[in-house]
């Protein structure tokens, strides 16, 4: 895999989302931000890695900017973490797994392309919001991305995104995803949610491009 290639992924993977939704309230889901494929994520987990951004960009000298920057952090976090499951839809479907050492080697070509481990940290906290104990899930997803694009034989065309474009959003309805209105609705379409815009399909559309 060119490091290039992961890079672009995994900062594409990051952020991500979409899906058409059946709005799920908290009378239904009492506690659950959202129901992916029968699967709860618990308002809890979420608040937990907001908390954890929070504290890192407080500890930043650009903390002020950051946080003003983020200032819909929950549903930032929350579409990631949905994106996350529809990412594993996809892989599982298409017979794919990212190892414990394709990880390591995608997070240490980040780091070197980046000046350092604490130049990525800055760079995925600032542009990202990731907390830098959430780096490690950039990296799985940027592995998993690479690999799927390379299975489905997607290239950086019209057609090839919309290939791309459409297994997501077919994992995402297969996974009949459900989020409670309090943080919006999911569109299994652009596969985001609703309520937030992520940068997820322009920038994996531009991955395969550099995976030739």
């Amino acid at each position: 895999m060119h490091r290039r290639t992961a890079l672009s992924v995994s900062a594409a993977a990051l952020l991500a989302a979409a899906p058409l939704l059946t709005a799920c309230g908290s009378d239904a889901h009492p506690g659950a931000a959202a129901v992916v494929g029968g699967q709860r994520i618990e308002v809890s987990s979420l608040q937990a890695q907001v908390k954890d951004v929070r504290a890192a960009q407080q500890a930043s000298p650009q903390s002020a900017q950051l946080i003003k920057e983020t200032g819909d952090l929950s549903r930032q976090k929350l579409h990631t973490m949905i994106f996350d499951r529809v990412v594993d839809k996809v892989a599982e479907d298409n017979g794919i797994s990212a190892s414990r050492g394709e990880i390591q080697k995608t997070r240490a070509d980040f780091a070197r392309e980046s000046g350092g481990e604490k130049q990525m940290a800055d760079v995925l906290l600032q542009q990202q919001g990731v907390a830098p104990g959430r780096i490690d899930d950039v990296a799985r997803r940027a592995v998993l991305m690479n690999k799927i694009a390379a299975k489905l034989g997607v290239t950086n065309t019209p057609e090839g995104q919309k290939k791309l474009t459409e297994t997501f959003s077919q994992a995402s309805k297969a996974l009949k995803i459900d989020v409670n209105p309090r943080f919006g609705t999911w569109d299994d379409e652009k596969i985001q949610l609703a309520t937030y815009t992520a940068p997820w399909v322009r920038q994996i559309s531009k991955a395969p491009e550099q995976s030739l």
